[in-house]
């Protein structure tokens, strides 16, 4: 769904701040050049200066990524999942796993297999599920529909994006059917889970399974009054990692999503992550680096190579992970436009006061900063340093991102939690 004010994920409701974080758009831009400034090491060599001036200028090429390390363990990361989400997945895993361990899909045992979006459904099932579309069920409102809670005759509870009638708009046609082809492809806990669809009658529908938590940007917001805290942004860094990492590796066919930010990142009552919002979704291309596609997605997260050059590949959704993990330490949009010039683009912001020695003064002011929050906070940032590169080859893979991330989690851990406890 295209939100013309907050940019709101279609399958939660719509950005009540509105004013601060522009629109999705779907255009071609030329990407501004961040000028040269002049930053103190203040404790820090040359190459993270080098670094913080790679994210807005041309660098110079890095050497190749490092190989996953011995502290990261898919296969244990699977077992993790499986015991503090398997009871909102849906889903239960068979005896045998496949070597590709949590970024494999949701296999139920071999009687029960169900396929995502092979659910049957007629026009009078998902009217008496959404009361016929009623206004007290509208969970979210964009450009091409409106989303509305619905409960299916069995209890189960689901999201229904209504597209807007328009039969003049073959735009929203080709995102419609789009979203619905990359949807049938992927299944992964970390993933909005798809049930099926609908055309009949003037109406496409899109049924996915509902979020109850709302999105990310909501909580980073405090809508619901609650402060998100920082271990919290820390497993759904972790979860949003695994699923791109899924989505470009181990999915049937690699997808692009495209459109990753923070009210496409939706909350289970446990804080767990899925990442929703497929209309703007690409199957990568298997026989070259990029493909050549019209630019879309959300300013502020739009990786400026693809601006610049319209080649799409897996590394524009790393870019936009970069900004999303700065947005997690701060806590503020990508863009402030009622902030002073200097603090208006969050990421080049961050990534200077980083490079200072002073990443702590970038902390959420909701959020107390201690020890662990301290180290967690810079490591982040030289990951969003990596991500946030201006050209895709001297970006980290998702692969790369989730194994550091897990790196960050258990170095987090250890100073949160006394060493006497531990024992």
């Amino acid at each position: 769904m295209r939100s013309g004010s907050g940019g709101a994920s279609p399958w939660r409701r719509s950005d009540p701040g509105g004013s601060g974080e522009l629109s999705r758009v779907s255009v071609a831009t030329t990407a501004s050049s961040a000028s040269e400034r002049s930053v103190s090491g203040a404790g820090r060599g040359v190459s993270f200066l080098d670094a913080f001036r790679s994210c807005f200028v041309p660098p110079e090429a890095r050497s190749p990524e490092t190989s996953m390390s011995d502290d990261f363990h898919p296969s244990h990361q699977l077992s993790h999942l499986v015991s503090s989400q398997g009871s909102n997945s849906g889903s239960t895993f068979g005896s045998k796993r496949s070597i590709k361990g949590m970024y494999s899909p949701m296999h139920r045992n071999s009687s029960e297999r169900e396929m995502p979006g092979s659910t049957k459904f007629s026009l009078p099932q998902i009217q008496k599920a959404t009361k016929n579309f009623s206004p007290n069920l509208k969970i979210g409102q964009g450009g091409s529909g409106t989303v509305y809670k619905g409960q299916l005759a069995d209890g189960t509870l689901v999201a229904v994006k209504r597209a807007k009638k328009n039969v003049y708009d073959k735009h929203m046609g080709r995102e419609f059917w789009n979203e619905i082809e990359t949807l049938q492809r992927i299944e992964h806990l970390n993933l909005v889970r798809f049930h099926g669809y609908l055309e009949f009658g003037g109406e496409q529908l899109i049924i996915v399974e509902y979020v109850p938590n709302g999105n990310l940007r909501e909580h980073l917001d405090c809508v619901n009054g609650k402060v998100l805290e920082f271990s919290q942004r820390l497993e759904i860094a972790i979860d949003v990692a695994h699923a791109i990492t899924y989505l470009h590796t181990y999915s049937d066919h690699p997808v692009i999503h495209r459109d990753i930010k923070s009210s496409n990142i939706l909350l289970m009552n446990n804080f767990r992550a899925k990442v929703a919002d497929f209309g703007f979704a690409k199957l990568a291309p298997t026989d070259a680096s990029h493909v050549s596609t019209q630019v879309k997605g959300t300013a502020g997260y739009l990786d400026p190579e693809y601006l610049r050059t319209y080649q799409l590949n897996e590394k524009s959704d790393v870019y936009s992970f970069g900004v999303l993990l700065v947005e997690l330490v701060t806590g503020r949009r990508p863009i402030e436009p009622k902030r002073s010039i200097i603090e208006r683009v969050t990421a080049k912001w961050s990534m200077e006061k980083f490079v200072e020695g002073n990443a702590i003064q970038t902390l959420d002011s909701n959020l107390e900063a201690n020890d662990a929050i301290n180290l967690a906070v810079e490591k982040m940032y030289e990951l969003a340093l990596q991500c946030l590169a201006p050209t895709k080859r001297n970006r980290p893979s998702m692969r790369r991102c989730a194994e550091i991330l897990w790196s960050i989690r258990k170095d987090y851990r250890e100073l949160v939690v006394p060493t006497s406890a531990m024992n």
